[in-house]
């Protein structure tokens, strides 16, 4: 596995993104960034299992991941891309009925957002291979079913801005991964269903070309389901 996967100290979820996506789940749309926090300990691989714990509804969200190559604080945004190593496919899984019952009583999402197994990740893209990250376009299906698919130029705030905005608050560290929102379309994944995504990128003559493609199966959360008190 690409050494960010390993080395990641945090990963820095972007949230409402897209407007679409605020909509659909009846969110304003921010006026500028916001963020979230999900442990290293969420990361898994593709192909591999993510785990669906006992009464949680678990939803995909489909993201552009950044991989941080030179680290920064207070990045301007017309430096941003310089920091950036490469990018990677991945998913914000997000336990929404717990992050539901947070947002209710006002109390922060990590229950929601930091489960193990709920930052699904795909392989290392060099930041050669991604012209403009403006550009792209992600996708996810379960069971074959297209969910969710969009282009990243969707994006209310693009990569260069994310970057300069949250290392205004937290530096970023080499091999730091930030996931950049979601398209709209997030639905329920349970067990025994298979999640896939994709990014993909312009093939110069009209169509696509897929920088990668990944895969989980979804389980059930190994022993009694219980989480939390």
């Amino acid at each position: 596995m690409s050494q960010f996967f390993t080395r990641s100290r945090k990963i820095v979820a972007i949230g409402r993104n897209y407007a679409d996506h605020a909509k659909e789940l009846g969110n304003a749309i921010p006026k500028e960034p916001f963020f979230f926090l999900k442990p290293p300990s969420s990361l898994v691989a593709s192909p591999g299992t993510v785990e669906i714990p006992k009464d949680v509804e678990v939803h995909h969200e489909v993201e552009l991941a950044v991989i941080i190559g030179t680290g920064g604080r207070d990045i301007p945004a017309s430096k941003a891309l310089d920091h950036v190593a490469g990018y990677a496919v991945a998913f914000d899984l997000t336990a929404r009925n717990v992050q539901d019952e947070a947002k209710r009583d006002r109390l922060p999402w990590t229950k929601a957002k930091g489960f193990d197994t709920f930052a699904p990740i795909g392989k290392f893209i060099p930041k050669e291979q991604v012209n403009d990250p403006s550009s792209l376009r992600l996708w996810c299906t379960v069971d074959g079913q297209v969910r969710q698919q969009g282009p990243t130029s969707d994006m209310i705030h693009p990569v260069s801005a994310l970057i300069s905005f949250a290392s205004s608050i937290v530096t970023l560290q080499p091999d730091d991964i930030i996931l950049t929102g979601t398209p709209s379309g997030v639905g329920a994944v349970t067990p025994g269903q298979i999640l896939k995504g994709g990014l993909e990128a312009p093939d110069g003559q009209g169509g696509w070309k897929t920088l990668d493609e990944i895969e989980f199966e979804c389980v059930r959360r190994p022993g009694d389901g219980r989480y939390g008190w």
